[in-house]
């Protein structure tokens, strides 16, 4: 059977696949920072000579920004699937919590197993790589590819994608699929795959209150005159009623319930709620109190304080009365929810609550929408078959916490679902010093993905 044979291949190739990923992690490739931009460029077309030698039909595509690469590989006639995945990382600082230099990928032994230390190691580099090289394997064992395949590879996620959507809506016909692959996301649980069927939208407002025209003595002001940040407190304070639900008005509006099935099988993963937060050193689950921790998580959209600021905050003291307070606010939203409408209505509500002598002005920051995918597309059930023949444990459908935009615009500008399949670990640092990718999840997700792969072909 050409699957075996590809798997095979996989388990002998490891220290190659790990030596080509660690040419990339190599490049600094940071998509934020200006000073990096030639190493944005240079990673872009380290991939597309890679995928070139695989036999893609390979280019790296310039935008406003930094540059897309797209390949095309595989059989014609057969059934087309999207890969995505993005090449370019965050910032490394700071740089002194570094065991080594974030740009020197090392394997290092740890007491959870062996894990490849470097930024970008799992997010997102070591995983769109596991991809890659289960198509490495497949043209190696049998010359071709299961099925038509067309990689997608950005390098302008870890900066806002600014140049995605003009992209996406530029290349419409190229680009679309019977359904994208996307690998950026993590394990539910150790040796359990997940596959991610719902994400969270996200909405940004920085809020500021200014009262006085400038700070006043509060020995001669305080009292009679109005303190922003007392004004600013009160509206964050009544963000929220006493069992967690947002007040804001039509908050909830479009908000669905899960599927009875989906609840049984959330409920069926056993979520340890203490064990989650006991991590991070809580005990008790905070949201709304009529729903339970993973619905809280994955299906249900949220208000959070993320930043509040005004006056004097250096050192030793200042009496002063601000003229003005500040806030960041951001909110998670679920399918259903209109961020546009949300953000209207979030502000309407601040401004409702300005007294008199204050007022409010408000920046935007962000508004993507959530994503909810169709699981009755049988590449899904396919998928989780696959999956669940590779680990240890039987791979379920999960939400996702966090937001994945670029799955929300495969859905709206190329109207078709993503599988969002991924192997990272909760405790593999992304965003943080001394990011790992466990060397494990690299192996198996070679192998996930070539099952996969196996189960599009026609």
């Amino acid at each position: 059977m050409s699957l075996d044979a590809v798997l095979s291949r996989i388990d002998t190739d490891l220290d190659a696949a790990t030596g080509r990923l660690f040419d990339l992690l190599r490049i600094p490739s940071v998509s934020t920072d200006p000073a990096y931009s030639d190493d944005v460029a240079r990673a872009a077309n380290w991939l597309a000579q890679a995928l070139a030698e695989l036999g893609f039909d390979a280019s790296v595509r310039a935008t406003d920004g930094h540059p897309m690469v797209v390949a095309h590989g595989g059989p014609a006639d057969g059934r087309h699937i999207l890969f995505y995945g993005h090449y370019d990382v965050q910032p490394v600082d700071p740089l002194a919590l570094w065991t080594r230099d974030p740009f020197d990928p090392a394997i290092e032994q740890t007491d959870s197993g062996k894990v490849i230390r470097a930024r970008g190691a799992a997010d997102d580099k070591g995983q769109l790589m596991t991809f890659i090289e289960a198509c490495r394997a497949w043209k190696a064992e049998t010359g071709t590819l299961p099925a038509r395949v067309t990689i997608f590879l950005e390098g302008e996620e870890e900066s806002g994608s600014p140049s995605l959507v003009p992209f996406l809506k530029a290349n419409a016909e190229e680009l679309t699929a019977e359904i994208a692959l996307i690998c950026d996301t993590g394990l539910y649980a150790e040796g359990v795959p997940g596959i991610v069927t719902q994400l969270r939208g996200l909405l940004g407002e920085e809020i500021t209150v200014t009262g006085p025209e400038k700070d006043l003595h509060s020995g001669l002001f305080g009292g009679i005159a109005m303190n922003p940040i007392r004004v600013l407190s009160r509206v964050l304070a009544n963000l929220h009623d006493a069992h967690g639900h947002v007040r804001v008005p039509g908050f909830y509006d479009g908000v669905a319930e899960p599927s009875p099935t989906l609840k049984k099988q959330w409920r069926d993963l056993g979520f340890d709620a203490e064990r989650f937060l006991g991590a991070v050193g809580l005990t008790h689950p905070a949201g709304e109190d009529d729903r339970t921790p993973l619905e809280m998580i994955w299906s249900r959209p949220t208000a959070e304080v993320n930043g509040i600021w005004g006056g004097y905050t250096g050192a030793g003291f200042k009496t002063v009365l601000p003229s003005q307070a500040h806030a960041k606010v951001s909110f998670r939203l679920v399918a259903g929810q209109d961020p546009h409408v949300l953000r209207e209505s979030f502000r309407d509500w601040v401004i409702q609550q300005m007294p008199l002598d204050c007022h409010v002005e408000f920046a935007s920051h962000g508004a993507s929408p959530a994503s909810r995918m169709d699981i009755s597309h049988p590449a899904f059930e396919m998928a989780r078959q696959a999956l669940s023949a590779e680990w240890p444990g039987e791979a379920a459908f999960i939400g996702g916490g966090g937001s994945i935009p670029v799955a929300g615009y495969f859905k709206t500008v190329l109207g078709m679902d993503s599988l969002l399949a991924g192997f990272g670990r909760d405790n593999d640092q992304i965003h943080s010093p001394n990011e790992k990718y466990d060397l494990n999840s690299f192996h198996r997700g070679m192998r996930s993905w070539a099952r996969i792969l196996d189960g599009f072909a026609a």
